[in-house]
């Protein structure tokens, strides 16, 4: 299958999440409203003893958890109404279809929805789902003490299910989570998962350990999508989306986002936006409300997939087969035909490869591209540009 890398790189890669391959036993539910969820078979890890006193871990990462309620308004879902009533105006069945009753009323209601979310400064800042808060303007946060407080949404990015939002109005320090390096967690590491399970079980804590990294899901709509998921046997449910992932020390490992489930609720995994990857999204939306993208400007294949039918003599690698007019690529004089191999240093067996290699990439920085062309090695240089 053809693969489009208009390989954003969000502040990051700006486009990292798309994940693919992924094989389902069982139909999956998805729950994006409270928890997105989804199917996978996954290995059996099963804890047999805990050996960590987690007493100072919840007590931290407690107080650093907060409950969100999120509302769309009257007024943004008229507006979301009427978008959709010019995206099928001419129709005969505008009626018939979500455009309204006989008499042109609105019957779309208000959207709303609950979460979780993580104090990631002491001035407010609050990271989340962008499944949590995306559709909402009216934001209220529950702190662990019970207090309610307005915030605001700073931005979000679609592409890692992240959001940033911020409490107003309140002149006060917060207790904040710091970052843990979520690049050296281990398979086997014990981790707590904070949150509000179901919207009423505030300040919940459960235990598990790491059960895999790197997990790539393909839960994330979207044609630049970034998934790296840490996956876990913490309890997590529907209401826990937003919230932290926690090691012993009570930094934070992920942002809790999806679980695996053939019936709505946790049935043995879950899964968590790597902290390395939310820390970079997160600084450029405060920063600059939203995500500069970067974009290579390439189509191809996986060499694995093409090899016999292209007869080529390579057996790994990213075959380009189409690079963008006015792209990084074309400016670095890459060309139809070329096989990338290496990207900046570490070897490409696929397209996945390059997306986890570029991640952190930023407009401006320079990419070293190690290809084949025409069976003879060739070293290109590309700087990045911003997404066209």
């Amino acid at each position: 299958m053809k693969q489009i890398i208009s390989l954003t790189v969000a502040g990051i890669i700006g486009g990292l999440v798309v994940i693919t391959g992924l094989k389902f036993t069982e139909s999956p539910t998805i729950i994006e409203s409270n928890a997105a969820a989804q199917v996978i078979k996954a290995s059996n890890i099963i804890n047999t003893g805990v050996n960590t006193d987690f007493v100072h871990a919840s007590a931290v990462a407690t107080d650093a958890v907060v409950h969100i309620n999120a509302q769309e308004s009257r007024t943004l879902a008229m507006q979301r109404q009427e978008e959709s009533r010019r995206n099928r105006r001419g129709s005969a069945f505008d009626n018939f279809f979500g455009g309204g009753d006989f008499f042109g009323n609105n019957f779309h209601r208000p959207k709303s929805g609950s979460g979780s979310g993580v104090i990631i400064s002491s001035d407010g800042y609050i990271v989340t789902n962008n499944h949590v808060v995306g559709f909402a303007d009216v934001i209220n946060v529950t702190l662990n003490d019970g207090r309610v407080m307005k915030a605001t949404k700073i931005g979000t990015d679609p592409s890692t299910d992240l959001a940033v939002i911020k409490i107003e109005g309140v002149s006060e320090s917060f207790q904040k989570l710091e970052y843990a390096d979520s690049d050296q967690v281990q398979v086997g590491e014990w981790v707590l998962a904070v949150g509000s399970p179901f919207g009423y079980l505030k300040s919940t804590v459960t235990a598990g350990i790491i059960s895999a990294i790197g997990r790539d899901l393909d839960i994330i709509e979207g044609e630049k999508t970034i998934e790296e998921f840490i996956q876990t046997d913490a309890v997590v449910n529907p209401g826990n989306s937003g919230g932290a992932l926690v090691n012993d020390q009570g930094k934070l490992v992920g942002i809790n986002s999806a679980i695996a489930t053939p019936t709505g609720v946790y049935a043995g995994y879950s899964f968590a936006i790597p902290s390395n990857l939310a820390k970079v999204i997160i600084k450029d939306i405060i920063e600059n409300g939203d995500i500069e993208r970067v974009n290579l400007g390439i189509e191809g294949y996986d060499v694995k997939d093409i090899k016999e039918d292209f007869n080529l003599s390579e057996n790994n690698g990213f075959y380009v087969d189409d690079v963008y007019i006015g792209s990084a690529a074309q400016f670095g004089g890459l060309l139809p035909g070329d096989i990338i191999k290496k990207v900046n240093g570490e070897q490409i067996n696929e397209l996945e490869d390059i997306k986890r290699v570029m991640k952190f990439n930023k407009v401006g920085d320079t990419v070293k591209l190690d290809v084949v062309r025409n069976g003879a090695k060739k070293t290109i240089k590309l700087k990045l540009r911003k997404s066209m």
